[in-house]
């Protein structure tokens, strides 16, 4: 697949392109049936198949005050992508100059000069360019006059409601993690660099890893969880304590991650893990002291061998 960061002109001299466009935050099943879509139209075709995103949420930029936790950041997007069949990825930057372009230019600049796009493939619910002006009926008017056809998908539903970035990460608030899984269609990741912390659980046998996963996040509730996490090619599971430690800490001033690797021996300080969560073991909890912690630890540790494939 190939990753274009900058647009200079038709990338493609003499194609033509299937493309579909978004912010693409968690790469959920909703967005992968539209990328399937994609995919499969740009072969029938025998077009160039394209998603275009962005190398920030546009919400950062227009509503810096109330934009979202990310769930995946650009670069684990661009791995799912990687698996999904697709030609092109184009990542657009997305700045204060960006915000005020408006939907009529962006598609004349990006939809037809630079991709020859033949069809336009969004969910029904699609809005883009200043002020959010652009929307599919816009889209089909523009694509009239640019000889490119528009194919609106109607919104991913499960059992619940509308598969949706927004509902992923009130699961992930409401720590649950089966519905948050099921809706992105494979683990829930937590990934960042080990950082050196306090280094209390290596004096009382559960050496942990402290994972910095970056302001702006979305991460899980606070509580336990069992995950697995891969280091050079071998995987591991892991018990992962999210939260504030309140054995230890009246008022922490924000969560952390400590990840336990079972069998595991080594030195990761400055790496990046990326955890996948398979389950919720228990809340956080206050413990009256140090016997009474590591036995709970040990059965936190059984509980994730038992949950935990590898």
């Amino acid at each position: 697949m190939q990753v274009i960061t900058e647009i200079k002109g038709p990338v493609w001299p003499g194609e033509r392109s299937v493309l579909t466009i978004g912010a693409y935050d968690g790469l959920h099943r909703g967005h992968m049936s539209v990328i399937t879509s994609v995919v499969n139209e740009a072969k029938a075709r025998s077009a160039r198949s394209v998603v275009i995103t962005f190398d920030r949420h546009p919400a950062s930029v227009v509503r810096p005050e109330s934009a979202p936790l990310l769930i995946t950041s650009l670069e684990e997007r661009i791995e799912v992508l990687a698996h999904a069949g697709l030609d092109a990825v184009v990542v657009l930057p997305f700045d204060e100059s960006a915000a005020r372009e408006n939907a009529a230019d962006f598609v004349q600049r990006v939809f037809v000069d630079a991709l020859a796009a033949e069809v336009v493939i969004v969910g029904e619910d699609f809005h883009f360019g200043k002020g959010r002006e652009g929307n599919v009926p816009m889209l089909h008017e523009l694509g009239a006059v640019h000889d490119f056809v528009v194919s609106p998908i109607v919104l991913h539903r499960d059992d619940h409601d509308v598969i949706s970035s927004t509902a992923i990460r009130q699961a992930l608030r409401n720590g649950d993690i089966d519905r948050a899984s099921s809706m992105l269609g494979r683990p829930v990741r937590v990934h960042g660099e080990v950082i050196h912390g306090d280094e209390r659980g290596r004096t009382i046998g559960f050496p942990t890893a402290n994972i910095d996963a970056g302001p702006g996040v979305a991460i899980p509730a606070d509580g336990v969880y069992a995950a697995r996490c891969t280091v050079d090619g071998k995987a591991y599971r892991c018990a992962v304590n999210i939260g504030r430690r309140p054995t230890f800490y009246e008022a922490a001033g924000r969560s952390l991650i400590e990840c336990h690797l079972l069998d595991f021996d080594g030195d990761l300080y400055g790496r990046t893990l990326a955890i996948e969560i398979i389950g919720r073991l228990r809340d956080e909890q206050r413990f009256e002291g140090l016997s009474e912690l590591t036995a709970q630890l040990a059965l936190d540790v059984e509980a994730t061998r038992k949950l935990v494939e590898l």
